[in-house]
């Protein structure tokens, strides 16, 4: 058995996965969730944390507007990637053009750096930190199905096996 094979089974595999997260209460619990944290966000950012935000010093202010651009912009990564996904479950996509690097979220080790939680509203953290845990579920989510190697490993293992057969066996 050639590697191409090996990752032919790969593909099937995870094509397979992908299917099936989309069409997965998990998959409709996340997505309900996500939507209802951006429309939450949406609601306090234009109604009572801009009323928050005009009571802040300069200095808060400034790093209120750092945040909620943050907040925003992670919230669109997730919802992005939950649209992804329900395009799929929907058929309008498939899973391999799903897979595509252009629809995996970015890892948020420059993202980890702590708010400023001294002069920042009750709100804003709220949310901050809603997010978070959301965007790191999602991740995970993306790094199992769409990423990880041990995934592949852990779905071929007969694959790999006939491949390690063929291998001692002069067989390519």
């Amino acid at each position: 058995m050639r590697m191409t094979e090996t990752n032919g089974g790969a593909a099937r595999w995870r094509t397979g996965g992908v299917q099936d997260f989309a069409s997965s209460e998990l998959f409709d619990r996340t997505f309900q969730e996500g939507m209802e944290l951006v429309e939450e966000t949406a609601a306090y950012l234009d109604g009572s944390g801009r009323q928050d935000s005009k009571m802040l010093s300069r200095s808060a202010a400034l790093a209120y507007a750092g945040e909620s651009m943050r907040l925003t912009t992670r919230l669109m990564q997730v919802a992005s990637w939950l649209l992804v996904q329900r395009a799929v479950r929907e058929g309008d996509m498939n899973p391999s053009e799903a897979s595509q690097e252009r629809y995996r979220l970015a890892d948020p080790a420059e993202d980890s750096r702590p708010a400023p939680v001294d002069d920042l509203p009750a709100g804003l953290l709220q949310l901050l930190e809603r997010s978070a845990r959301l965007y790191e579920r999602v991740l995970h989510l993306d790094k199992r199905m769409y990423r990880d190697e041990v995934a592949d490993g852990a779905a071929n293992a007969v694959l790999s096996q006939f491949e390690k057969l063929n291998a001692a066996f002069g067989r390519n």
